[in-house]
């Protein structure tokens, strides 16, 4: 098999592994994610915390599983409505055309204007979660990469003898975009939307390490980097147990978006 049919397959593996992790840790660890062992501060793994504790006396491995799970949530659930919304209006301009389509362009265009990191920022001011800052910021970012993708495809297809076959016959627009707009445009909306779940974790995490996302005490990966910082000297391997689990995350999100078949 050539390594560009192995490099998604590896890609599913590694993320299988990681949602395994996430879903069935907490389910196996009796100490839970925010009790603390100050006799236990940064001590090395034994049988309630088989990843070691963290500087707070704290289950690394139950703050991990947790971390990510709240992580993968946000991202999953940002980009998946990020991908309905683009989707529809995206079909929506190629379809109609004229002045709808240009007043969508020219939303989209003005939203991309603001940078994504400050979107969610200022969601975070209208909403009083975080995560729901989060996920409502990211995803008011990331309908527009699926828009702009999926009204360039489109705008060929709707014009083409097989589409205008189907208006003849009478059937609907959801029967031709299922039956003949998606086959087309389907394996390259479904990278992108590999890549904005990838850039969502990304975006989580690096709010995260400069103090202005998820708030202490819930686990969260780039605030575990920046809460184990300091103690980087006496305990490597707890700093390096977040950054591995948000490397190999994007790792296989990225792998799996190299599939484009």
């Amino acid at each position: 098999m050539s390594a560009v049919r192995m490099g998604p397959l590896i890609g599913w593996g590694i993320l299988a592994l990681v949602l395994a992790f996430a879903a069935l840790a907490p389910l196996a660890d009796a100490v839970g994610p925010l009790r603390q062992n100050l006799m236990r501060v940064l001590a090395g793994p034994d049988a309630l915390a088989p990843f070691g504790y963290d500087h707070l006396g704290r289950s690394m491995m139950a703050r991990l599983a947790h971390g990510l799970r709240l992580s993968l949530t946000i991202a999953l659930a940002a980009a998946a409505t990020a991908a309905a919304v683009g989707i529809a209006l995206g079909t929506l301009a190629a379809w109609r055309g004229g002045w709808i389509d240009r007043a969508l362009t020219l939303v989209a265009d003005s939203v991309l204007a603001l940078p994504a990191l400050l979107m969610v920022l200022m969601m975070g001011v209208i909403l009083p979660s975080t995560p729901l800052a989060f996920w409502a910021g990211l995803a008011a970012v990331q309908w527009i990469e699926f828009f702009r993708l999926t009204r360039a495809a489109s705008r060929s297809l709707v014009g083409s003898p097989a589409v205008e076959a189907a208006r003849l016959q009478g059937m609907s627009t959801l029967w031709i975009f299922r039956r003949i707009l998606w086959p087309e445009i389907g394996p390259m909306l479904r990278t992108a939307m590999a890549f904005s779940v990838a850039t969502a974790i990304a975006a989580i995490a690096a709010l995260g390490f400069v103090s202005v996302g998820v708030r202490a005490p819930t686990p969260e990966l780039g605030l575990m980097m920046v809460e184990l910082l300091p103690a980087w000297r006496e305990a490597p391997w707890a700093l390096a147990q977040p950054v591995a689990a948000c490397f190999l995350t994007l790792l296989a999100l990225n792998l799996i978006a190299g599939d484009r078949r």
